[in-house]
């Protein structure tokens, strides 16, 4: 009888019992859902689409036809090849980049050094960060009535120059891919400040100390100290920039009306994409798209490779 009530009893028990391992996967279920509908399907149609041949022509639809790689042997053999837009990319990426890293790293480190003592901190790093917040869109339109013909950069230009005639500065090469590079860089320069002084915040002061009392000077302390302990969080803002550079689509986007102009120069990889996309040509769509993630990987594990080799060997 004892044991068949202990029984009855741990019965009772089992049917009370909440088990919380099941609804963990309840609770989770809902990102899996949303991620295999919204992301993981529409990647893998992605790299199918790369291999046919698929397009539309008015309301007549050409294929899908299984045509291999030549997608992706087309979109470079094409006069409009998609060389001179990674070369595009690249060129506007790295103009913005470059002053990018160093006045954010300059401002980081000024931020948190304690000896400064600056004046009206919050004051700077909220202004510093304001123009992250603004929308491209709205940048875009800014920078286009600032350098239009009838806008007041231009007038300033007659009045200095003496002109009649208002300077275009989106008829050049070399200014409209300045004008990119210097939106991208104050759109994003403010949160590589908020990223970089974090990393400078995390490292222990006593070492900063300690170099003080020893005798080393800013520089040194700059290179020897703050640089190499602050490699983890430069990479991470390396790797994100060099995505975004790739993936670099509004600015340009708006600032052309679509089309790239002067001359294409400054149509990135993602415009060209959206024009395939445009036109429903959805084989070139797919090989560029595949080839854009194929390089972003490569490039952004060889950054990491490359950058960190050294302190994980330390």
């Amino acid at each position: 009888m004892a044991e068949t009530e202990k029984k009855l009893a741990k019965k009772a028990k089992k049917r009370h019992t909440v088990q919380y391992d099941r609804w963990g996967y309840f609770f989770i279920a809902p990102f899996f859902l949303v991620y295999i509908v919204f992301s993981l399907i529409p990647l893998l149609t992605t790299f199918v689409y790369s291999f046919f041949e698929y397009y539309r022509v008015g309301i007549l639809e050409v294929g899908p036809n299984f045509i291999g790689f030549q997608n992706f042997i087309n979109i470079f053999q094409a006069d409009d090849n998609l060389a001179k837009y990674f070369w595009n990319t690249f060129v506007m990426w790295m103009a913005g980049f470059i002053p990018q890293i160093l006045v954010s790293l300059l401002l980081a480190v000024w931020f948190t050094n304690t000896e400064l003592r600056l004046k009206c901190q919050q004051f700077f790093k909220t202004v510093i960060y304001m123009p992250n917040l603004i929308m491209a869109a709205a940048f875009a339109m800014l920078f286009f009535t600032l350098f239009s013909p009838a806008g007041p950069i231009s007038g300033i230009y007659m009045k200095v120059t003496g002109s009649a005639e208002p300077y275009r500065f989106f008829n050049s090469v070399g200014w409209t891919r300045a004008i990119v590079a210097i939106m991208n860089f104050l759109m994003w320069y403010g949160n590589t400040t908020i990223l970089l002084m974090a990393g400078v915040m995390g490292i222990d002061n006593s070492l900063f100390e300690a170099a003080r009392i020893d005798g080393a000077s800013p520089t040194k302390i700059f290179f020897k100290i703050t640089i190499p302990l602050l490699l983890p969080i430069f990479v991470y803002v390396l790797i994100t920039s060099l995505i975004g550079g790739i993936q670099m689509f509004d600015v340009p986007q708006i600032l052309s009306n679509g089309n790239g102009n002067p001359n294409r120069t400054i149509m990135t990889i993602i415009m060209k994409l959206n024009k395939h996309l445009g036109s429903r040509n959805f084989g070139p769509a797919g090989a560029t798209s595949v080839l854009l993630f194929a390089i972003t990987g490569v490039l952004s594990a060889l950054v990491y490779k490359t950058t960190m080799k050294k302190y994980q060997a330390k």
